[in-house]
């Protein structure tokens, strides 16, 4: 018999080869996403709630912006300010020696009180007012040039703003109100009206122009507040404010 009547038939047929889709688990198929900008936009159309609450959110934002605009529109802003007030130094009329000084720095201290001695002169506050320097020496000399203590009126502590002259100087008058807010006390607002505008610019503060390089001057806004009223404020302190137009 031939050898070719022995073999297996099966192994005479080899069986047809699988697609390789067929593979492919068909309970998670690889489709196309689209991605970025395209994917939200489709997503929202197949959402219609979320289209109609991101039409509302953007509608409020609008609204909003206009509104702090419009807002605006009767403001300026200062945002480089001061606390301020004129310093008062004394010190003896003739040359002595510091014998003893009365007063520490923070000491409130009324008209004619004694501050210190020097020699056999007796060195008194010429106003009420507020310690802020003492030079606490026994034995060192003193003169009229060397202060031996240094004050402030609280009455006369104002908020210094500096504007520059395009940004609504010509707008800003005595009597106008004031919001003033101090670094110290975040975004607690204070209150102040517009004393004065100075007749001429800080000398020593020239800003240049980036459009076109030209100097811009800035000028002095002076504006008062009831200093018992608000006593947690003090000398030097860093402030922003809003003149009403």
């Amino acid at each position: 018999m031939p050898a070719e009547a022995n073999a297996n038939p099966a192994h005479q047929h080899p069986s047809p080869a699988v697609p390789a889709e067929a593979h492919t688990n068909p309970g998670h198929p690889h489709e196309h996403k689209p991605a970025g900008p395209a994917a939200a936009i489709a997503y929202v159309r197949h959402h219609p709630l979320l289209a109609e609450a991101v039409l509302v959110i953007a509608i409020i934002a609008l609204i909003g912006g206009y509104l702090y605009w419009q807002d605006m529109q009767g403001k300026i802003y200062i945002e480089k300010a001061e606390i301020s007030a004129p310093i008062i130094s004394l010190a003896p009329q003739a040359p002595g020696t510091i014998e003893q000084v009365y007063v520490k720095e923070g000491d409130r201290v009324s008209v004619g009180q004694r501050l210190a001695r020097v020699g056999d002169q007796d060195i008194t506050s010429r106003t009420a007012g507020i310690i802020i320097w003492v030079n606490n020496a026994p034995g060192q000399m003193a003169n009229s040039q060397t202060p031996v203590v240094k004050m402030i009126d609280p009455w006369q502590m104002r908020v210094i703003g500096r504007i520059q002259e395009d940004k609504g100087l010509a707008d800003i008058r005595p009597g106008q109100n004031v919001t003033f807010t101090v670094d110290a006390y975040g975004s607690r607002e204070f209150q102040g009206v517009v004393e004065s505008v100075s007749p001429a610019a800080r000398q020593s503060d020239i800003v240049f122009s980036i459009s076109d390089k030209r100097e811009e001057r800035e000028f002095d806004v002076k504006v008062w507040f009831d200093s018992f009223t608000y006593s947690e404020l003090k000398n030097g302190m860093s402030a922003k404010m809003l003149v009403y137009k």
